[in-house]
């Protein structure tokens, strides 16, 4: 830990340098030549993230890259611990030109970047159009993800991330079940525990979760907040406000959980002590008629037991108002320019040309995934899992998806609070704790975080 905070205070440290050596630069210097036809030339030097998506897809979007616009050189370095492989050059005031890493990388190194103001301004790229497209590229990203503080951190209306891949959160049930007993699927938390005696009629709980993961949970909170007080009520629960604990707001949305803990047959027995494996696969077995995952979910159990002719079916998350649409938690892969990038221009395009048709099609087949783009779910169909493709149709047809990612605490605190959150559902699942002991416990909790902000 003290080894982490030391590189830390240093990257923070000679970012702050870097970035005010930066800023006085000229138009010309740092960025991308031209021939004087406003034609791009020059060499770029991506460096992205390796993990489930692989490294494919970037080494030949590059080479497309590289066909499309002659006199362009694309290196493209992947890894798993990019953050690391990268910070040296950072430091040294050489950042690649382009990068694909989340904030919530392990590394902080585009936590410290935005923390710095180290990214370059997007914006002008998605108020222009599409490569392949006379509209405005800022039309083709999903509702409001730009506008969210993982893409517009700063509440300028600026945006300095851009949106790669995307998974969709929410519950799930056995579609088979419902069409065949003509169950309809619920709109609102009433509906849902009105469906209690349904699960019961047909042998099994309404409800289970991943019992030793419990992080799972917040599939169903984020929504549920979100539902009830809007955004300003969820920055408030994602950045640490100790209020919020004690909101009528906060209250509300634990209170479902007081509910699946306290009615009869809405909890599947033993669900606190199973893992992920075993609660979702009891799921498919028949014995809960819901339960929390993500767009993975059938890949994840394409071998697991199930019950007679189930079927994946994605509900989303119920609302608190029968007129809101049906709500979904979704998780964003980040991509951005650092300031002082060599190449601004030129990668700016590289960005425009990552969401052109056939790069979201090339994405799909090599990263077998779905950008965050209007319709990229049918140019990659082939590519996904039925009910993959059917989660990600929902969002791109009204399901509205909240992005819900809780902020990096600061130094010093050695809690970490959304771990603490949701490690008090066996508690309450059990009857060993009210739900207003938990909104107490988790006020203390961000009342230590709020202490060490600056």
């Amino acid at each position: 830990m003290k080894s982490f905070v030391r590189k830390w205070m240093l990257l923070l440290a000679v970012l702050a340098a870097i970035l005010a050596g930066c800023t006085d630069k000229s138009d010309g210097e740092g960025s991308a030549e031209s021939d004087g036809d406003g034609k791009l030339e020059g060499e770029l030097n991506v460096a992205v993230f390796q993990g489930g998506y692989g490294g494919e897809f970037w080494k030949q979007l590059a080479k497309n890259f590289e066909e499309e616009y002659p006199g362009t050189t694309v290196k493209v370095t992947a890894n798993p611990d990019i953050g690391e492989m990268i910070r040296p050059k950072i430091i040294a005031g050489n950042p690649p030109d382009f990068v694909y890493l989340n904030q919530t990388d392990p590394s902080g190194v585009t936590q410290g970047l935005i923390k710095e103001h180290g990214l370059t301004d997007l914006t002008d790229v998605f108020e222009g159009n599409a490569l392949d497209e006379d509209v405005p590229l800022k039309d083709k990203v999903l509702p409001g993800i730009l506008e969210s503080v993982y893409m517009s951190p700063y509440d300028d209306g600026k945006i300095y991330l851009a949106p790669y891949n995307y998974n969709v959160m929410g519950l799930w049930y056995n579609k088979t079940l419902f069409e065949k007993n003509n169950i309809e699927t619920p709109k609102t938390w009433d509906e849902f525990f009105a469906l209690n005696k349904t699960a019961k009629k047909h042998d099994r709980a309404l409800f289970t979760y991943q019992g030793t993961s419990p992080g799972y949970l917040e599939e169903i909170l984020i929504p549920a907040v979100y539902s009830l007080g809007g955004q300003e009520a969820l920055d408030q629960m994602l950045n640490y406000d100790p209020e919020f604990w004690k909101s009528d707001v906060a209250m509300k949305a634990l209170d479902i959980f007081d509910k699946i803990a306290s009615k009869d047959n809405a909890l599947m027995n033993g669900t606190v002590a199973l893992d992920h494996t075993q609660s979702q696969t009891a799921f498919m077995q028949g014995k809960a008629m819901f339960i929390p995952n993500g767009s993975w979910f059938e890949g994840e159990m394409e071998n697991a037991p199930r019950e007679d002719g189930f079927e994946f079916g994605f509900l989303g998350v119920p609302t608190f108002d029968k007129e809101d649409p049906l709500l979904a938690l979704n998780s964003i892969e980040q991509v951005y320019i650092p300031k002082g990038a060599k190449n601004p221009e030129l990668a700016k395009e590289f960005l425009r040309f990552m969401y052109t048709e056939e790069s979201i099609k090339l994405n799909g087949e090599l990263a077998k995934a779905s950008m965050a783009i209007d319709g990229a779910s049918d140019l990659v169909k082939e590519y996904l899992t039925e009910s993959s493709y059917n989660v990600f149709k929902a969002v791109e047809s009204g399901m509205y998806s909240i992005s819900g990612n809780f902020a990096p605490v600061p130094k010093g605190v050695n809690v970490n609070p959304r771990e603490v959150l949701f490690s008090q559902a066996a508690s309450i699942m059990n009857g060993e704790m009210t739900t207003q002991e938990w909104a107490d416990k988790m006020y203390g909790v961000y009342k230590e975080v709020q202490e060490k902000m600056e």
